[in-house]
């Protein structure tokens, strides 16, 4: 009872927070209106108290609620697998794939080699390599959420958002590999053994295995929704096969000698999504409806995401000095893979000064690479975690502004404009191309 109320105020206290934003003439996106709003409640402000409904009293009471996180991972990823249609594939698929590849591993080559820089100043104590290595791969991700949010919230469309979006799918794959390498070469640091099970063979079975599994949920949904004729009958069965695809993903099969069949959830959906939009007829409607029922979800995804932000690691000026070094040089790599790759492939002014921007948001990717980090043993796991927590917490509530922002700039979101009219802005080049 407590954890529902919980619940239905913090969905609530984002949604008032948005009008509070808009009272005040703050030009946020609701994505961090949701995060502030979640902060509030947290167990860290309002929670402490521990008054029913007024707050999350704990860190395990918000974990009660945890599916709630995972089946909006789930849609989102579901959603950002729209974007991989054939169609537009063949007018930026070359382009994306580059571009995505280049900026992750440049954010990682960046941020690996200025905090080995900073290990051997502060010294091993404080910062071990294996931690820095650790981090370098973490910032790789980047938040397909806020980012999904900030473009649906103002209809943004043009050449940097038909980019941004399959770039930050993308992403997720290339992240998950680059960080399964990293992680097992920080374990051959730490102990002194290099498992290449662990390090090659059972990442690049996540990988594959992935996308199998999406692709065969893919094609079923498609094969099933003929059957019905009402396509709110439809929509009912598309949610259905994303909650499942969810919760198929979380099987592990273990096939002996350290090889384990595991699934990405976020790959998964996307990949679900894909093929969904490619093969069904009636993918487009589906897609339209699916936006206005997940919205709440979304909301009460950010809120729950703000609410999980530890402040106390503000109290730790080593933690606060790798963050910031961790946040700007991170930023600096996105900003400059993203630039190089779109000189490379000759993309407009817009795209090569303004796509970089729109990658700084992370989250729930680098989240769940912090779990994994734990086998780093108790102290360096605790440390990757609370420089990944400081991070979030800039980013979470500053990328989504800076995406905005910077689809502004790019001409892609018009303050003001009907969003009929924000559709049709690029429509006559896109048809004449």
């Amino acid at each position: 009872m407590r954890t529902l109320l919980s619940t239905a105020m913090a969905l609530f206290a984002g949604l008032m927070m948005t009008r509070v934003f808009k009272y005040l003439h703050l030009k946020f996106p609701d994505v961090t209106a949701f995060l502030i709003a979640g902060v509030l409640v947290g167990p860290f402000a309002l929670g402490r108290f521990g008054l029913p409904g007024i707050g999350f009293s704990s860190l395990e009471e918000i974990s009660h609620v945890s599916i709630l996180s995972s089946a909006a991972l789930g849609f989102i990823a579901f959603d950002i697998g729209n974007e991989f249609r054939l169609s537009q594939l063949r007018k930026t698929g070359k382009t994306a794939v580059l571009i995505g590849i280049l900026q992750a591993l440049t954010a990682t080559v960046m941020v690996d080699i200025a905090l080995v820089v900073l290990h051997f100043v502060l010294g091993p104590d404080i910062l071990p390599l294996p931690v820095a290595i650790t981090l370098g791969a973490i910032a790789s991700a980047t938040a397909p959420a806020a980012t999904l949010m900030v473009v649906r919230q103002y209809k943004a469309k043009g050449p940097v958002t038909d980019l941004l979006l399959p770039i930050v799918a993308l992403d997720d794959a290339v992240g998950l590999v680059v960080f399964a390498i990293s992680i097992g070469i920080a374990q051959e640091m730490s102990s002194g053994a290099l498992n290449i099970i662990s390090v090659i063979i059972n990442p690049l079975l996540e990988i594959v295995c992935s996308l199998i599994l999406g692709a065969l949920m893919g094609g079923l949904l498609t094969l099933l929704e003929k059957t019905f004729f009402s396509n709110s009958n439809r929509l009912s069965l598309t949610i259905s096969f994303v909650t499942m695809t969810i919760a198929f993903s979380s099987v592990s099969i273990s096939l002996g000698s350290g090889i384990e069949i595991s699934f990405s959830s976020l790959l998964v959906c996307m990949m679900l999504g894909t093929a969904f939009c490619n093969l069904s007829e009636f993918s487009e409607d589906i897609m339209k409806r699916s936006e206005r029922w997940t919205a709440p979800l979304y909301a009460v995804f950010f809120v729950l995401s703000g609410a999980q932000l530890d402040l106390s690691v503000f109290k730790y000026p080593a933690i606060l000095l790798i963050g910031i070094v961790y946040v700007l040089v991170r930023c600096l790599g996105k900003y400059y893979g993203a630039l190089s790759g779109s000189v490379l492939m000759h993309c407009p002014e817009n795209v090569r000064k303004y796509l970089g921007i729109t990658l700084f948001p992370q989250a729930g990717v680098a989240l769940g690479m912090v779990v994994s980090a734990q086998v780093l043993g108790n102290t360096m796991g605790a440390l990757v975690r609370n420089v990944i927590l400081f991070s979030v917490l800039i980013y979470e509530l500053v990328g989504p502004l800076l995406t905005k922002n910077a689809l502004s700039r790019a001409g892609e979101i018009v303050i003001g404009r009907s969003d009929a009219q924000n559709r049709a802005r690029f429509a006559p080049a896109s048809k004449a191309s």
